[in-house]
């Protein structure tokens, strides 16, 4: 039996997919994987989104306005969210969260809005796809507030990098991770971090491009080609690794490219 992968946050949406997504989804099925979740990030990423996942059956999708974007929403921006939000093409909420690397939007903003999609997710019954940067400890006490008045609500923390200690915060609150599997650092301590969380609560993130401007459109999508090409096998290891059992790596792996 192969390992089967979810790609658990890609922007699809991007203009460079234009002219050759079905392509681009074939390859995503050849290395294995059996469903994308299409990730938004503004109301109108959010319409497209719902629209690809609508056309394309490997397609899911998430609606919300990312951190950084919340300065941009129009008044009607989070009314269009919360309408899409009910599309059955729709698992999850987000990007939601908060950022204090850039400087793109006040922060009381950025709280408000992510505090929206919490009450929102909590409404519906579905997850949240949390963005987190340089913000770790606003992030944990907004959680551990909405945790300690309603309970646990379903969610990921996408491209987690923050400490031991964050960890175990939202692990306490039921928190997985999708944590890079390569540290573009080249440093030992997101491995050590990642042997101290459950291997049920981290989900793997290749190392590919995080800046799209950098590198030319082709390079790009062959890293991406190479990281899904070598993820069966080395999520897979890294699983059977972390529980000791071989057979567990027959088990459903979920991943992520962003």
């Amino acid at each position: 039996m192969a390992t089967e992968l979810i790609d658990t946050h890609a922007h699809l949406d991007d203009e460079r997919f234009a002219g050759d997504l079905p392509e681009a989804l074939q390859r995503a099925r050849d290395a294995g994987v059996i469903r994308v979740v299409a990730v938004a990030t503004t109301a109108v990423s959010s319409a497209a989104c719902v629209e690809l996942a609508s056309r394309h059956d490997v397609l899911a999708a998430t609606v919300g306005i990312q951190p950084n974007h919340v300065a941009e929403a129009a008044p009607p921006d989070w009314d269009a969210v919360v309408a899409l939000s009910r599309q059955p093409q729709v698992v999850a909420l987000g990007e939601t969260g908060l950022d204090r690397y850039w400087d793109r939007a006040p922060f009381a903003l950025q709280e408000d809005y992510f505090a929206r999609h919490l009450a929102l997710a909590r409404e519906l019954g579905c997850g949240v796809v949390i963005h987190c940067r340089e913000a770790e400890a606003d992030v944990v006490r907004m959680l551990r507030d909405d945790f300690d008045r309603h309970g646990p609500v379903r969610g990921v923390m996408h491209s987690f990098t923050g400490t031991l200690e964050t960890a175990q915060a939202c692990l306490a609150m039921a928190w997985p991770f999708r944590s890079p599997a390569c540290s573009p650092t080249k440093t030992p301590k997101p491995a050590r971090r990642r042997r101290q969380i459950p291997p049920d609560r981290v989900l793997v993130k290749p190392t590919v491009p995080t800046s799209r401007r950098s590198r030319p459109r082709q390079a790009q999508r062959a890293r991406v080609r190479d990281a899904h090409r070598r993820l069966p096998s080395a999520a897979a290891g890294l699983i059977a690794r972390r529980a000791g059992r071989a057979h567990h790596a027959q088990r459903a792996v979920a991943v992520g490219c962003s």
